[in-house]
Parts: structure tokens; sequence; C-alpha cells
């Protein structure tokens, strides 16, 4: 069941467990509470909160999004929003993780809950890239300091490479390979150690790259790129399976 409803794109497994033990979904009209329920997608009529739920084709896309747009599919004082960006697919495109109001770049979006719910988990580390620039000239003790570690909410974090690719007269442009996700965690690493980050954007991620798609665009995955996506899935799954071993 939980499977049903996370490839449906309503929601996560775990949360769909959620929904289910909170007594939100029915099977052929019957409300149903146990976990690891198996259902007949052919046969069996689904409903959460009253509404049926009908698996959908799934769609996988990325965005390069452009600063000023919010990643979010609503909002109510009607600011720009990445769904303005988006194709009329009639179905409801997620995006997977984060660019804050004024980050631009590489934006992950699928209607598939359960891979999103995986590359979003912060335990398994999806690489991530940016490139950033700052304003000034950053000093190497600087640099030093930021690859050895700055301490964020009472913990440190660093990036996983860092890498200074050109000064020009009054800014400094940087490569960041980062795996976490921790709210503007870039902006606020250079500003640690006294830098402002004027431009941040998002050039990779979980192996997708952005290329030459240009502000404001965006494109279906390949089907290869898909399937290295799938493959990721997996391997996050076996190692969770591990665990409990």
């Amino acid at each position: 069941m939980n499977k049903f409803l996370a490839r449906a794109g309503i929601t996560s497994r775990r949360k769909a467990d959620e929904l289910i033990e909170q007594g939100r979904v029915k099977v052929n009209g019957t409300p149903v509470t146990r976990l690891g329920t198996k259902i007949n997608q052919r046969s069996d009529k689904v409903e959460v909160d009253g509404e049926e739920v009908k698996a959908e084709s799934r769609y996988y896309l990325i965005l390069n999004k452009p600063p000023g747009y919010l990643v979010t599919l609503d909002d109510p004082f009607d600011r720009p929003t990445i769904n303005e960006l988006m194709p009329d697919l009639d179905v409801r495109l997620f995006p997977v993780g984060r660019l804050d109001l004024d980050s631009e770049g590489l934006l992950l979006c699928t209607n598939d809950g359960e891979l999103a719910h995986h590359l979003m988990h912060p335990r398994y580390g999806i690489k991530k890239v940016y490139l950033v620039r700052i304003k000034g000239h950053i000093q190497r003790k600087n640099l030093k300091t930021l690859s050895e570690g700055v301490i964020l909410d009472n913990r440190k974090t660093f990036p996983d490479k860092l890498e200074l690719i050109k000064k020009d007269p009054d800014s400094t442009l940087l490569k960041v390979n980062i795996h976490e996700g921790r709210k503007r965690e870039i902006r606020r690493m250079f500003q640690s150690v006294g830098y402002q980050v004027t431009r941040l954007k998002r050039i990779q991620f979980a192996g997708l790259k952005l290329g030459n798609l240009k502000k404001g665009r965006w494109r279906y995955l390949k089907p290869n790129e898909i399937k290295k996506l799938k493959q990721k899935q997996q391997a996050v799954t076996m190692d969770k399976r591990s665990d409990y071993q």
C-alpha cells in the first residue's frame, strides 16, 4: 500500500504509513490501518481522505531555477514560484531538495515520491556541486579554515571539496562539493570566515549535470539518467536493510 501511494505521487512511503495508521486510507470503501497491506492495483479502489488515488505515469525533469523564485508550488503572498516555470502535465511535480530564493541552478522535480524521499534523506549524502562567487579575494588561511570545517548550529561542517576557480578584480569564484543540505549552508560557511556570497549556482545534483540548460528552462531526464538515479535508490534501500541484519 505505501509503495503504491508513493508511486502515485501522494507522498513518501514513510508518510504513507502515517496516513494508513491515521485511518485516512480506504480500500474498496473500507478503512485500512494495518501496515504492509497488499492491494491489487488493477481492481482495488484506493482513496486518501475521500479522494480516489490512481497510479500515475512517472515524470522526471530538471529545471534551471533563476534567482528570485521560491522552491515551492504555492505561495500565500503571491511571490514567484518554480511552479510558474514548470510544464503543465496535469500531475503535481515536487522539487527534490531546495534552493533558497537568491540561489539558482539545477533543481530536480518529479512525481516519484519514493525516489524523492531517498534522494533527500540526509543520511545518504547525495552529492551536490555549486559555483560560488564571493565578494573580495579569499585568503589561503580562510580556504584552509573552510576545508577543515567551521561550526554551524553547534556542529562542524565542511565541504567535501573546495576549489578556487579564479580571482576577478573584486570577487572570487569557487567550486564547492558538498553532501549536506542544511538551510543556507554554503552562504553561512563563507560568512563565518568573513565573506559574502554574491552568487550561488548549483551545477550538479546526484550525478545530474545542469550543462547548457538555459536559465528558467527545463528538460526531461534522459533514460540513462533515470536509470542511474534508480540505482542510487536501490543502493540506499540495500544499505538501509543491512542496518537490520
